[in-house]
């Protein structure tokens, strides 16, 4: 029987992506009753890093302590990757000694590569590509918030990055309309505007992308390892900040969601990231609940 990982959403179908964001608000009440609940008790999680990282890092590790399990940091510096050993070996070698491993790197063929060697699931904590464990927590929140997110209106601010990427791929799969605002030169993936053509659309500006919009979404102007692009990213992005006035044109109980980190003044005024709109906390913390569902489907 073929291993199952998820290395971006469409690795799971709509039912079972809804499933898990299901029992992540099940298993957020257990927690939040102090229920005791170890279904990977004596199961372990190597978590892989090579980028920095709060929110992943904490979510993961401490989601596996609270279902019984145990997790294992590992950096470039704490294993063979860093000296150059194939990836294809170590995926080997670490999957033989764990029951699933997380990978928060750059290039997704990378995770790719691993998840092919892998004798245990493969979860993507991160790529360039995809961020998809943040769009399980994103949809939490806005069922929580609002009930069944079909059919609601979506607005992307900002870069066609990774976690625009996955937001498309959730607009298919959770069938609502996303309209993406982006300067000329950081558009998202052509193939992935192919694929999702039934329920994203590029906008001209951020004004029109905004306007009715449910939900409000954007993320920093420079990721991690694009800091030397920050002057320039600066410029080009300098009409896309989601400021009180853009947010005038979304509907009037709009949402506004961020995956931080976020830099006030820059892609976010303060007013709208800390004003009564934002739920970008209960966002972040979703995070472990989305990912405990996701680490108790694949591992238990």
């Amino acid at each position: 029987m073929p291993i199952q990982h998820f290395l971006r959403l469409d690795d799971f179908s709509s039912d079972t992506l809804l499933e898990l964001i299901e029992r992540a608000i099940e298993l957020k009440q257990l927690r939040k009753e102090g229920a005791s609940f170890a279904p990977l008790k004596q199961k372990s999680l190597a978590m892989i890093f090579t980028k920095s990282s709060t929110r992943t890092r904490v979510s993961f590790e401490a989601g596996m302590q609270q279902l019984g399990g145990n997790a294992l940091m590992l950096s470039p510096n704490d294993t063979q990757l860093g000296r150059g050993e194939p990836i294809e070996d170590t995926a080997k070698v670490i999957s033989s000694m764990v029951d699933g491993i997380m990978i928060r790197t750059d290039s997704h063929s990378k995770v790719e590569t691993f998840a092919e060697h892998s004798s245990v699931p493969v979860i993507n904590g991160l790529t360039d590509d995809f961020h998809p464990c943040q769009l399980l927590a994103d949809m939490q929140t806005l069922m929580e918030q609002r009930g069944s997110i079909k059919g609601a209106r979506v607005a992307w601010v900002g870069d066609g990055n990774n976690v625009c990427h996955s937001f498309m791929n959730a607009a298919r799969l959770f069938d609502f309309q996303l309209t993406v605002a982006h300067p000329e030169a950081y558009a998202p993936r052509a193939d992935l505007l192919e694929l999702n053509q039934s329920h994203v659309k590029i906008s001209e500006s951020a004004i029109s992308a905004v306007k009715n919009a449910d939900v409000v979404v954007t993320d920093t102007w420079a990721s991690m390892g694009q800091e030397d692009e920050k002057t320039a990213r600066e410029q080009a992005f300098a009409n896309y900040c989601v400021d009180e006035k853009l947010m005038s044109y979304a509907a009037s109980n709009a949402l506004f969601m961020h995956c931080l980190p976020a830099y006030r003044g820059m892609e976010v005024s303060a007013e709208v990231i800390d004003g009564s709109q934002s739920v970008v906390f209960a966002e972040a913390e979703n995070r472990l609940h989305a990912q405990k569902a996701l680490l108790e489907y694949l591992l238990a």
